[in-house]
């Protein structure tokens, strides 16, 4: 697939692309977008820098885009947790930028910063949640974050998250899924 049309990605998508100079798909969004918009589950390594925001973002706000549903309270339908509150923001950055116009509902809650307007952004439902994993568990703890709507779950970043000892909260976390 030498062009991002050739997936079958919504119109909205492509424009968003476009304006952002995003012409030919790389290796990983090349190998991964097919198997992740037929709803597949897959494991992707590529070096930092070739665009695996893109490859596993895309997928879930096309799904979005196709499957519009009014979220209920404290409900995520897209959960990406990841190990650090930079790389969170990082991510949330990007995905507005592939889906600037289309009012999604997306969300980064990381620790270090009041809690309030986290819980108040989830009180409404989320498109999208990107996490790490302690204030995610907190969240969860307190009733801030229910699961029972869940269409899709990325570890993003599961290399470091094992090495920075984050396993029995990803086990946790796991746990609680559908």
């Amino acid at each position: 697939m030498n062009n991002f049309n050739d997936f079958g990605l919504s119109s909205s998508i492509l424009t968003c692309l476009e304006s952002n100079n995003y012409e030919t798909p790389t290796p990983i969004q090349q190998n991964s977008i097919p198997p992740l918009m037929q709803g597949k589950d897959l494991l992707g390594i590529a070096q930092t820098g070739t665009g695996k925001t893109a490859a596993f973002s895309l997928p879930i706000i096309d799904k979005i885009i196709k499957n519009k549903k009014k979220m209920k309270p404290a409900r995520i339908r897209n959960l990406i947790v990841t190990p650090t509150r930079e790389l969170a923001s990082q991510i949330e950055e990007n995905i507005k930028k592939y889906s600037k116009g289309l009012n999604l509902k997306t969300k980064t809650i990381f620790g270090g910063v009041g809690k309030r307007p986290q819980t108040q952004a989830l009180s409404k439902g989320v498109d999208i949640l990107i996490a790490t994993p302690g204030r995610l568990l907190d969240l969860t703890n307190e009733g801030y974050v229910i699961y029972n709507e869940l269409e899709t779950f990325i570890l993003d970043e599961a290399d470091r998250m094992l090495e920075f000892g984050f396993i029995n909260d990803i086990k946790k976390i796991i746990s609680l899924l559908p």
